[in-house]
């Protein structure tokens, strides 16, 4: 396959590789040098172009499949909605309207757009309840992903990702350190982020369905923060509810909301199409950064 990964970035860089080194062509899309730099740091081939400018994308070259990938940088929801909306648009008429389409686009969300679910399980099936403007904007972007491509005569696939953690997002001081407000964390190693999609096209699987690309094992932000404690040989951080971090003056209404969102996001699916996790939980995915850490 020929794949262009657009917005090449944390987990695009590590799906570049891995498709690489599976003898696939990878072309990383960034607009900025040090964008650049990273793809070709990650040795494979890196095109300049903003997803948001058609007339730039004309520089990539025609492929089999589109990764959308790209990120808002943490900015509000209009930043969001310029590139997961706006972008994406553009990037599917960009590549749909060539005398060669692409086959297929995954386009790389987030399972905030769940919402709320006292700490239920969610699944590909469950309605999106997104609760900040930021999520909403996600939603929007889904359906697009979904809807917009077979005008094209292509089709779309959602991999929905959980928290991404892995090199140099480990984040350990925050948790061993304390303190840590209780809610639940549903995460994903950036290896199997990339792996999953990669997965997802090698096997030309989920094409216009949604897949949670979510571990194992959701996990209690305690539980985590104490294991992790045990590990690295520390004593266990101080906790506080939800109710405690809430009375803190300086949240903003969207890290309230972010708090009393609660969920555990099922895999169910992608473990059903054969997907294996290389990090099936934190527990695997943590060793490394536990080993440096004992090692300082």
């Amino acid at each position: 396959m020929r794949v262009a990964i657009l917005g090449c970035g944390y987990v695009g860089c590590e799906l570049g590789r891995q498709l690489t080194e599976r003898g696939h062509d990878a072309i990383g899309v960034r607009r900025s040098d040090d964008g650049i730099a990273r793809i070709d740091d990650a040795g494979f081939d890196a095109v300049r172009a903003d997803v948001t400018d058609a007339a730039a994308l004309e520089a990539v070259p025609s492929v089999d499949a589109i990764v959308f990938a790209a990120s808002s940088g943490g900015r509000g929801a209009d930043a969001a909605r310029e590139i997961y909306v706006e972008g994406l648009r553009t990037a599917i008429e960009a590549f749909g309207e060539r005398d060669d389409p692409p086959q297929r686009l995954v386009y790389t969300s987030s399972t905030g757009v769940h919402g709320d679910h006292d700490g239920d399980w969610v699944d590909e099936e469950t309605p999106i309840e997104p609760t900040t403007e930021k999520t909403e904007v996600l939603a929007e972007a889904e359906r697009i992903a979904l809807e917009q491509p077979p005008e094209y005569g292509f089709d779309g696939t959602v991999a929905r990702y959980a928290g991404l953690y892995g090199p140099d997002r480990y984040r350990l001081e925050r948790y061993l350190e304390g303190p840590v407000t209780e809610g639940y964390l549903n995460m994903v190693h950036r290896d199997d982020a990339a792996g999953a999609v990669r997965f997802l096209l090698e096997e030309d699987l989920a094409r216009d369905e949604v897949v949670q690309v979510v571990d194992d094992e959701p996990v209690s932000k305690w539980e985590f923060a104490d294991w992790l404690a045990d590990e690295a040989g520390v004593e266990q951080p101080p906790k506080r509810t939800k109710a405690e971090r809430l009375e803190d003056d300086d949240l903003s209404e969207a890290a309230q909301r972010r708090i009393l969102t609660s969920k555990r996001c099922s895999n169910e699916q992608l473990r059903d199409l054969g997907y294996e996790f290389a990090y099936p939980t934190f527990r695997e995915g943590y060793r490394d950064a536990i080993a440096a850490y004992e090692g300082v």
